[in-house]
């Protein structure tokens, strides 16, 4: 059970610090009103692409549900500023003149998430595989540097 609350079908933490995903006030209204966002309309019906983030003493892991893309449909970049952005896009089904749609269920459009990742990445080693559905983006860790602690002798 989340001790935050779950907003308009969101998985994001709004306490998160490293969450960069926007709320778009507008979301839902008609488009002349959706105009007055200053929010990218990217973030839109697609926009909600669930992703789990875990961290494991050696890396951070990435998991993405990405349902019915295909690996050439999927964006991973690090932005400067140690920003992971995942990204897609999927298009909307042919429709043929002949065709009679009785339900029409499955998003289309574009999705963006970001993440601000934490000092210990190694931003130049990240990997990203798909699978099933699932991408999945490996983000290894760095060794936390101990601090070289000696003693003092003290004199007296």
């Amino acid at each position: 059970m989340s001790l935050v609350p779950n907003f308009f079908n969101r998985r994001s933490n709004v306490f998160d610090p490293f969450s960069l995903d926007v709320w778009d006030p507008f979301e839902g209204f008609p488009p002349q009103l959706s105009s007055l966002s200053n929010f990218p309309s990217e973030t839109s019906s697609f926009a909600a692409a669930k992703v789990d983030w875990k961290e494991t003493p050696n890396a951070h892991v990435f998991k993405a549900d990405v349902p019915g893309l295909k690996k050439e449909e999927v964006k991973v970049e690090i932005e400067e500023g140690r920003v992971l952005q995942i990204s897609g896009e999927r298009s909307q089904e042919q429709e043929e003149k002949s065709d009679t749609w009785h339900r029409l269920e499955r998003s289309s459009g574009r999705f963006s998430r970001r993440f601000r990742l934490p000092e210990n990445a190694k931003v130049e080693e990240v990997k990203a595989a798909m699978e099933n559905g699932v991408l999945t983006v490996t983000v290894p860790k760095e060794e936390v540097k101990r601090p070289d602690v000696r003693p003092i002798q003290i004199s007296g």
